[in-house]
């Protein structure tokens, strides 16, 4: 088990993703000197991360606008527009988002001058590039579980365990890329290709105990701070949330590593097809992608990139943190041809 206790002299502090938020209106300035603001979607400009983007990138010449959503709402946005676009780029999603993305023909191939230093089987080689590597996690509060001591061992222990009843926070949202993750680490368990949405009648079973026996999140209001005042006491969080969170709400918590491991995020960036900024979005992607913005970005935000020359300047204990998790052993593939059905079933027939 991982805890922020044990690393605080060596680790600097650094779901789902709400509202709209459109940063900073049109002005002239990007990158080769189109006079267009470049609009970028992503579910990873919460926690500081677009107003540190906006300044780098206006350093380096470009203006940049954000749609702030979830994942998955990226995703149905993005494919809602793909007869007129609007977005420029989008980076954050992940592997499942962005395979739906290429199938509808919503992305447009681009090979950034970083190609070559990336493992591009992490993406698809041709229109999305790998960023970042993220495990997601379950972690619970030090306050009530010191060190991880008696918390459970992993997730299905939180709805069988009668003494977790009520004390973790389950989602009311499922448009977000963390919850989508948790959720299929969870069903994944329970493939049966004879079931419905590829899932057997247990595992279905067993996701209505886990929304029944947990507390359901507050709009508007952190996982951390309902911890902070007593309310539960673990819930999902991806890892640089984790750092990020703690030092907002003065608690340290442990991420359970789970024997049968965790889901991985890996974050990619890619160039949305008929925008009508190419050549600004291919500047930035470039821009974006390279070895120094993702150092920087790494020791910013306690992140792990796939960019292997940014790893020498990154924030080594973000690196050294993300590698100690087991990835779980999904079948993607398989969760990007099912995730839709399981979430609309999980609306429809669990939340209601």
């Amino acid at each position: 088990m991982i805890t922020r206790r044990s690393l605080l002299a060596s680790v600097p502090a650094v779901a789902g993703l709400g509202a709209l938020a459109a940063c900073t209106p049109p002005q002239s300035g990007s990158g080769d000197g189109d006079s267009e603001t470049l609009t970028i979607y992503s579910n990873s400009v919460s926690d500081g991360r677009g107003e540190w983007l906006q300044e780098k990138a206006a350093e380096a010449g470009f203006t940049l606008q954000f749609v702030d959503l979830g994942g998955g709402d990226i995703q149905n946005r993005l494919l809602a527009e793909a007869a007129n676009p609007i977005a420029d780029v989008v980076f954050g999603l992940n592997n499942v988002y962005f395979e739906k993305l290429r199938a509808a023909e919503v992305l447009e191939a681009y090979s950034p001058s970083w190609s070559g230093e990336v493992d591009a089987s992490l993406g698809d080689g041709e229109q999305f590039w790998p960023i970042v590597r993220e495990p997601i996690m379950l972690i619970t509060n030090d306050e009530v579980f010191p060190g991880g001591e008696g918390a459970p061992a992993d997730w299905p222990e939180l709805w069988t365990v009668p003494e977790f009843e009520g004390r973790y926070e389950v989602p009311t949202a499922l448009g977000g890329a963390t919850t989508q993750m948790v959720l299929s680490g969870i069903l994944a368990r329970f493939r049966d290709d004879a079931g419905e949405h590829g899932i057997s009648a247990d595992g279905w079973a067993q996701i209505g105990e886990f929304f029944a026996k947990g507390s359901p999140a507050v709009e508007g209001t952190d996982l951390f701070a309902r911890m902070a005042e007593g309310e539960v006491d673990m819930g999902q969080m991806w890892l640089a949330g984790k750092f990020s969170r703690e030092e907002e709400y003065g608690i340290t918590t442990t991420a359970i590593s789970p024997e049968i491991g965790v889901p991985y995020a890996v974050q990619h960036v890619a160039k949305v097809a008929g925008t009508k900024n190419a050549e600004a979005a291919e500047a930035f992607i470039d821009w974006f992608g390279g070895a120094e913005l993702q150092a920087a970005w790494s020791n910013e935000f306690f992140t792990a990139p796939t960019n292997e020359v940014a790893l020498q300047d990154a924030d080594q204990d973000a690196v050294e943190l993300t590698d100690s998790f087991t990835p779980q052993d999904i079948d993607w593939t398989f969760v990007a041809e099912n995730l839709d059905g399981w979430i609309e079933k999980i609306e429809l027939d669990v939340l209601g």
